[in-house]
């Protein structure tokens, strides 16, 4: 009973250690033999420039994280401050996604691009590899879009959405 409490008190220290430490916003996209799907993540992380390679984890098994967790394409939609509503939206389970409401488009390779202000990149999965309860996948960039506007970062802190802007840049 001791190691379950251990593990138990351990899982809650670990939520609230990355729950303080700020993570930029992605929604990750792809093609589904029912559609298309995405969902908000946390996880994208840059592994290596040459060759442009990313990384990002899957932490459920259904819906439309089963979906991305199969495709062989996605796309990574990097976020700013004005794609706040399409953070909300990928998030919840619930939100319906992908509706005549929502302005996007597909890609000539057929994934599905959502518009919004930040770069997306287009990628190939290259592995895929399961962590704990989750599932890590590698993925190579093909092609990036970029970002016709700017504007500023958006970052998860804290269970909670946050701009990074010319206000939060520390003395050097």
């Amino acid at each position: 009973m001791t190691l379950q409490l251990q593990e138990t008190r351990l899982a809650r220290d670990f939520k609230a250690a990355f729950g303080a430490h700020p993570a930029g916003v992605s929604i990750i996209t792809a093609d589904s033999p029912t559609g298309p799907v995405g969902i908000t993540a946390s996880s994208v992380a840059s592994v290596s420039v040459d060759p442009p390679l990313l990384a990002f984890s899957l932490a459920a098994g259904s819906g439309s994280a089963a979906a991305l967790a199969v495709a062989d394409t996605v796309v990574v939609h990097l976020l700013r401050v004005g794609d706040l509503e399409l953070a909300k939206c990928f998030a919840s389970s619930t939100s319906e996604r992908f509706t005549g409401s929502m302005v996007w488009t597909r890609l000539d390779t057929g994934e599905p691009l959502l518009a919004h202000s930040g770069h997306a990149l287009r990628c190939k999965v290259l592995s895929r590899t399961p962590a704990g309860g989750s599932l890590l996948l590698a993925a190579e960039v093909l092609e990036i879009v970029v970002a016709e506007t700017t504007g500023e970062a958006m970052v998860y802190h804290s269970r909670a959405f946050h701009r990074l802007g010319g206000h939060s840049i520390l003395p050097g």
